[in-house]
């Protein structure tokens, strides 16, 4: 890496790809934020601005916006904030310009459909010898853009990476937390968007708040337990990437799958897939990752009955209503988790 001034280059120009270089730039680093389309690159190039993700928020003139891959080669640090289905894609084309030794932090949260593989593990498929980082909420674009206080998670295994990667981004307003978990954090980011579905249809369906506060509480159950199931800390869940995401991303209409499940309950046939696109033209991510999810539950035998109630709603064209009438329909049971530690105390 260079001893000078760092470079951060940001492979994705939506809101949050946006806001991280506008981040980066505030911190001091040389910042460069790719964007998929030419007409979006000099629409940036010319206002200054991101009209279709960020209006309204100015993007300095030191962050320098390209469309071309050959741009990035030199980076000291690479962000990716594109859809985490298209991860895969971007990382191939991404193959063929960067050396082995440029660390890559994954923005994207979700879970491959398909391979059911975390980002990680995607990254590991194409770039197996980049080291590789993980940033996670709970942020939401245009506060971080604004400048507005926010802490994140920076997760990766050495730890050296993970303080190079923190001054590069972080700053007085933005601070980055270290953590050595990369499953759990992943988990967090993936299964938080599901859990909002929830909250959101719960909500419209006028359900009140003390059932969002339950399916957030049961929500970070399954969280933990798949975590656990793939080799996680399920305490990391409790910090800022597991809880502190899941609270942002359920108590607020600023969240595409919060928003999304709302409208869903709101529908009139309660399954409208397309409510999904957002005005902004971005997909609810935890519509992808719910059928993802369930599947991953099934084949590690992790019970995630909230999950799998949203990827039915979504995916198998469960009604609502008759969903809703399933889960509260379930024989009442001790709280897993508060069972898991009376063992954890008699084994001690």
């Amino acid at each position: 890496m260079s001893d000078d001034i760092t470079k951060v280059s940001v492979i994705g120009a939506g809101g949050w790809g946006t806001a991280l270089a506008i981040a980066a730039n505030r911190a001091g680093s040389e910042a460069v934020l790719w964007a998929r389309s030419e007409q979006q690159r000099d629409i940036i190039r010319k206002t200054r601005t991101n009209p279709a993700y960020l209006p309204d928020i100015f993007v300095d003139p030191d962050i320098y916006v390209t469309s071309d891959f050959g741009d990035v080669r030199d980076s000291d640090f690479i962000i990716l904030v594109v859809p985490a289905q298209n991860i895969r894609a971007v990382c191939i084309k991404l193959a063929d310009v960067l050396s082995a030794d440029i660390p890559i932090a994954i923005a994207s949260k979700g879970i491959e459909r398909g391979s059911l593989s975390l980002m990680h593990e995607v990254l590991k498929d194409t770039l197996p010898k980049n080291p590789v980082l993980i940033l996670s909420g709970p942020n939401f674009a245009v506060e971080v853009a604004k400048g507005l206080p926010t802490a994140t998670t920076v997760a990766c295994r050495n730890d050296t990476f993970a303080n190079q990667f923190i001054y590069a981004i972080g700053g007085k307003f933005l601070r980055p937390y270290y953590t050595d978990d990369i499953i759990s954090t992943q988990v967090g980011g993936a299964v938080k968007n599901v859990i909002a579905i929830a909250c959101g249809i719960a909500i419209g369906m006028g359900f009140g708040e003390n059932a969002r506060a339950a399916l957030m509480t049961r929500g970070l159950a399954e969280m933990m337990r798949l975590s656990e199931a793939l080799g996680g800390r399920r305490e990391n869940l409790m910090g800022l990437s597991g809880m502190g995401d899941l609270v942002l991303t359920c108590s607020s209409t600023q969240s595409r799958n919060f928003s999304y499940g709302y409208r869903l309950a709101k529908s009139e046939a309660g399954n409208e897939q397309t409510d999904g696109l957002q005005a902004k033209g971005s997909l609810a991510e935890g519509m992808v990752t719910a059928e993802s999810v369930a599947l991953l539950s099934e084949q590690l035998s992790v019970p995630m009955p909230l999950c799998n109630a949203v990827s039915r709603i979504i995916h198998q064209g469960a009604k609502v209503n008759e969903t809703i009438e399933d889960l509260l329909s379930r024989p009442f049971v001790m709280d897993v988790e508060q069972s898991s530690i009376r063992k954890s105390t008699s084994a001690s």
